[in-house]
């Protein structure tokens, strides 16, 4: 995409104006450190353009406090008090949510991802955000806890203006091809490399 024009323009009917407002699949996979930062990016933007921004993390414990997840909170009271931006809601295992399970087995496991799949798919059935970040879905999907064909269905025949991006390593091939961009996360250096653990500001 050079200068920012498209190398290609399909044959698919629609005008520069809707094909430029599509909503889009996003995927950040790959073994390299980031993935998650690069949606809470997106967000960001999103979030400044007035839509309603859900997170949804399918790993992360009720116990590990990313920053992002204050700054997003702080984000959505400032939308409460001002109207500036658009509202925020941060769910994740163990902390407030309907698929809260507490540690079990895998089946236990299995079954609190696939309600919470099920619950963003109600939401996307009611078009309630305007972007979602999945963060580390791509696991429960290749743990065979969600379908991935059925992630890809509900997607491509998601209603309205809806973004949303998902993480992970080992996206599935399906999802991939589905997916209209996808990133892929690779590392050339890494500080654990020199032995160093992660930091605060930087891991979280």
């Amino acid at each position: 995409m050079p200068q920012g024009k498209p190398e290609v323009v399909p044959a698919d009917g629609l005008t520069t104006k809707q094909r430029r407002n599509r909503p889009l699949t996003v995927v950040h996979t790959g073994v390299m450190k980031g993935k998650s930062t690069a949606a809470f990016g997106l967000a960001l933007r999103g979030w400044n353009q007035g839509w309603s921004i859900g997170v949804f993390q399918f790993v992360k414990s009720a116990k590990w406090k990313v920053g992002e997840e204050a700054a997003f909170k702080a984000l959505g009271e400032v939308h409460e008090r001002t109207g500036q931006g658009g509202p925020v809601q941060w769910h994740k295992m163990g902390e407030g949510w309907s698929w809260t399970r507490k540690p079990g087995t895998d089946e236990d496991h299995a079954a609190a991802a696939l309600e919470g799949w099920r619950e963003i798919q109600r939401r996307l059935a009611a078009e309630e955000h305007g972007l979602y970040v999945l963060d580390e879905f791509t696991y429960p999907m290749k743990w065979g806890w969600v379908d991935v064909g059925e992630v890809v269905a509900t997607l491509r025949d998601r209603p309205g203006f809806q973004h949303v991006v998902i993480t992970g390593r080992d996206a599935a091939p399906a999802l991939v091809e589905a997916a209209d961009l996808v990133v892929e996360m690779t590392k050339v250096k890494h500080p654990m490399d020199a032995g160093q653990k992660g930091q605060r500001g930087i891991e979280w």
